[in-house]
């Protein structure tokens, strides 16, 4: 098929329709006008169209028997918002002919042109009469014959098989097209269209089709999405100047789509990221044709993007392009149109905030692009609610936010996790979704924000990544893509890193520090940055030390333990909130074996086993059930046996003799082990681990991501959490800027 040939294609099709129409209805002549018969032929055309779509968390599919499917985050009545990272049938629905996805809420079609909606409501978008979100679909009140959906942001239209639409939920910019700018918890006839063939949804703007050919819009018109020559929001349909021939449109967040009878693409609206396919960033009020581009069957509109399938079945896309949405194999933005690699046979398309669908003629599904919802369906994540394994013959592990590191038995040390300052000392600056070894006869590792440390078997130190305030301690600022050796300072017993800092204790019991010392973390009375090790002061004796973001601590011999730097929620435990930049002793605390330093909280195991902590506890990082921070220290109830601790930005884990692994706070990215995102006040036992010896929990020093690794004693490094730059070491990158296989 020729691509001028879209139109005489679909006059075939159409005449072939409605023969089969005719033979199926009896013999009795047809009451349609042609009109109808446009709109049911639009219908039968569109349905693989329409069977995908896709959100900014979830991606849904109508199979061949009509249920639906769903893959990502989505309202689930009984546990609020759930990731579901495999493929799951939604309840209730059956056959389904039509589908689409708004921000946070869809809806579904029947074959008996009934309306099921879930999902968010606060703008009454459902149209079920209510706000209340619905994590199981619900119909629709006042409709029927509907042959099709489309969702904006925050509300809804719905085409009837008589040629009306209807609109409901957030009318702040006139969406709805009634006049007013009054939200509606029902569908509301849009007055003054009439032979109406196809409708799309922008963020907060609406496009109609009529059965002549012409385009009609109202709603936000600030970046000109209604192509009317303005910017002038319209309440009520306004046509389209210059545009004829027209047979679908499609709507992204702030522009505009529309497909000709004869297979060229115009658009208009917002052009920031090239979405328009114009070859230039100038937003639009009118349509312009798009470059480079013919023989086109459909058109899909995303945020900032834009798709569309050619006669050939191959697809094309153009506009923002930052993970990988547009799938050509690279992450940059496109001003006109570029295949999409590796597909073929393509029939539909769906487009999502991050992510991007294809629906072939076999009925598979691709997708490409993010996945931090898990919405691609590909058995990747970015969130592990459970603990998977990362190594083994591990004998130490240390962990930041976005990277991590770990010792085998050889003395091997493997690196993984981001890696824009080269904090992996693989060379390079790529990120590393599995595990890559970096250096030999390595005996202790710690991880900073974006550096790492490592004492070889001599007593040596060695230290890379970023050094932008001398945290890799050889004097220079000059931050380094490899490990190189610490000059100056040799016998190192064992290593500590914070945010931008880098501790070192010697075998002589004293302690050394270097890099930023804003809150006085390095110890040294000062808050000067130093770029070469320093003494701590005043401290000796020294067996345990830990660092948090801007504060540290260690144990003496004696027992007791000492804190400084900052102290804004009495993580030193001193009973103020004072910063200190010398070591002071923590109140309370005797018999001290082991110490944990978080971002703004602190945790210490005494030698009977008991757990004591302070600091913020906004998140429950305490584990006393209260909420509310400690300036001194206070005792963990439930805890009797701990021999390891460690604490992160929002959760603590203790290891217990016994070998078993207990954590609480925050769970937010799957941090405590467990499929579920509430914060756990007290603590609680991870109950898929067993043999546990050491823990980890990291966290964001700016956004609060965080992970978990634990080691057990069969030498099996597994982790947990947060997964978007590759910490967890699962091999798969978050964002694929190329189609992938979808479960979905």
């Amino acid at each position: 098929m020729t691509p001028c040939s879209a139109w005489k294609w679909t006059y075939k099709c159409l005449t072939l329709f409605l023969g089969a129409w005719l033979t199926i209805s009896c013999g009795q002549p047809s009451s349609q006008t042609p009109a109808q018969a446009a709109r049911e032929f639009t219908l039968q055309s569109a349905q693989a169209r329409d069977r995908i779509a896709a959100s900014s968390m979830n991606s849904l599919a109508i199979r061949s028997d009509g249920t639906v499917w769903t893959v990502g985050t989505r309202y689930v009545s009984a546990n609020g918002w759930y990731r579901q990272d495999w493929p799951g049938q939604l309840p209730g629905l059956s056959g389904m002919v039509s589908i689409d996805s708004g921000d946070d809420f869809s809806m579904a079609v029947r074959s008996d042109g009934t309306v099921w909606a879930w999902g968010r409501n606060d703008d009454g978008q459902l149209g079920d009469g209510t706000l209340s979100t619905r994590g199981d679909p619900v119909q629709v009140q006042g409709l029927s014959g509907v042959t099709t959906v489309a969702l904006g942001a925050t509300h809804s239209l719905a085409l009837c098989y008589d040629g009306s639409v209807w609109a409901w939920g957030a009318n702040d910019h006139g969406q709805l097209g009634d006049g007013t700018s009054i939200a509606r918890r029902t569908p509301q006839m849009v007055a003054g269209l009439q032979e109406v063939v196809a409708v799309a949804a922008g963020a907060n703007h609406s496009l109609a089709v009529l059965s002549d050919g012409t385009v009609w819009a109202w709603g936000e018109n600030y970046d000109g999405q209604l192509g009317d020559g303005t910017t002038v929001t319209r309440r009520v349909p306004v046509p389209i100047q210059g545009l004829s021939g027209i047979v679908a449109v499609a709507s992204g967040t702030s522009h505009s789509l529309a497909l000709r009878y004869d297979g060229n693409v115009w658009a208009w609206g917002s052009n920031y990221s090239g979405q328009l396919g114009d070859g230039s960033s100038l937003s639009r009020s009118s349509p312009v044709q798009v470059t480079e581009l013919s023989g086109i069957v459909s058109v899909e509109g995303g945020p900032d993007y834009s798709m569309a399938v050619r006669y050939d079945g191959t697809v094309w896309t153009w506009g923002i392009n930052t993970y990988g949405q547009l799938g050509d194999g690279t992450t940059i933005a496109r001003s006109v149109p570029v295949q999409t690699s590796g597909l073929s046979g393509v029939v539909a398309v769906a487009a999502g905030r991050t992510h991007a669908l294809a629906m072939r003629a076999n009925n598979s599904i691709w997708a490409w692009g993010g996945n931090v919802n898990g919405q691609r369906g590909d058995e990747s994540r970015s969130v592990y609610f459970s603990p998977r394994t990362i190594l083994n013959e591990v004998v130490t592990m240390a962990a930041t936010n976005d990277h991590s590191l770990a010792v085998r038995s050889d003395g091997g040390l493997w690196a993984w996790g981001a890696n824009n300052e080269g904090q992996l000392g693989d060379g390079t600056t790529k990120n590393r979704w599995a595990p890559a070894e970096v250096l030999g006869n390595v005996v202790s590792v710690a991880a900073g924000r974006r550096h790492s440390l490592a004492v070889r078997d001599d007593g040596s130190l060695w230290a890379w990544g970023s050094n932008t305030v001398g945290q890799l301690g050889d004097g220079t600022g000059s931050s380094r893509t490899i490990p190189m050796q610490v000059p100056g300072i040799s016998g190192i017993a064992s290593v500590a890193a914070g945010s931008d800092y880098s501790v070192a204790l010697r075998y002589d019991r004293t302690l050394w520090a270097w890099g930023e010392n804003s809150y006085g973390q390095l110890g040294d009375g000062t808050t000067v940055n130093r770029h070469v090790p320093t003494r701590v002061q005043g401290l000796s004796g020294i067996v345990a030390i830990a660092t948090g973001n801007g504060h540290m601590l260690a144990v003496r011999s004696n027992g007791t333990v000492w804190a400084w730097g900052d102290n804004s929620s009495g993580q030193l435990g001193d009973g103020t909130t004072i910063n200190r930049a010398t070591p002071v002793q923590v109140q309370v605390l005797s018999g001290i074996v082991a110490v944990a330093a978080g971002a703004a909280h602190s945790l210490a195991v005494r030698y009977d086993g008991t757990l004591w902590a302070w600091g913020i506890n906004n998140t429950s990082q305490l584990g006393d059930g209260t909420g509310i921070p400690r300036l001194v220290p206070t005792q963990v109830q439930g805890i009797g046996s701990a021999v390891a601790v460690s604490a992160a930005k929002h959760h603590s884990l203790a290891v217990l003799a016994d070998g078993t692994l207990w954590d609480w706070g925050a769970n937010n990215y799957g941090q405590l082990g467990r499929n579920q995102d509430n914060t756990n006040p007290t603590p609680s036992k991870v109950t898929t681990l067993t043999g546990v010896t050491e823990a980890v929990g990291t966290f964001g020093y700016s956004i609060g991501f965080g992970h978990s690794l634990a080691l057990r004693s069969d030498g099996y490094l597994v982790g947990w959490g947060h997964n978007t730059y590759g910490q967890l070491g699962t091999g798969v990158p978050e964002n694929i800027p190329v189609p992938v296989l979808s479960l979905l």
